[in-house]
């Protein structure tokens, strides 16, 4: 499980992370996950992935604002750089990151 403190910790020494917002009742959050985690693994390798699930740790939702699942958020060097909820397309999040990434870390 993590906890605000791990998560920020994640932010301040990754260049790269995904935080990945879901719930277990999420229907669409089980069916996206693994084709977006998977995506992202492939197209730009040193992300990091950290999933959150709100039922279990709230706070960590509402320290980030994120109030509906799925809810995907794209740090770079600490900042926030994308944030996409509910309806999204895998190919639509890679081509938003696509650019940023080769830029800052290729």
């Amino acid at each position: 499980m993590q906890t605000l403190e791990s998560l920020n910790q994640a932010l301040h020494t990754n260049d790269a992370l995904m935080l990945y917002f879901s719930a277990p009742t999420c229907n669409v959050c089980h069916a996206l996950k693994p084709k977006l985690t998977q995506a992202i693994m492939d197209n730009f390798p040193t992300f990091v992935i950290e999933s959150i699930d709100i039922s279990e740790t709230p706070e960590i939702a509402s320290h980030f604002s994120v109030f509906a699942i799925p809810t995907v958020l794209i740090f770079f060097q600490g900042r926030e750089f994308l944030r996409k909820s509910r309806h999204m397309s895998v190919g639509e999040v890679i081509e938003d990151i696509r650019r940023p990434y080769n830029l800052m870390l290729a």
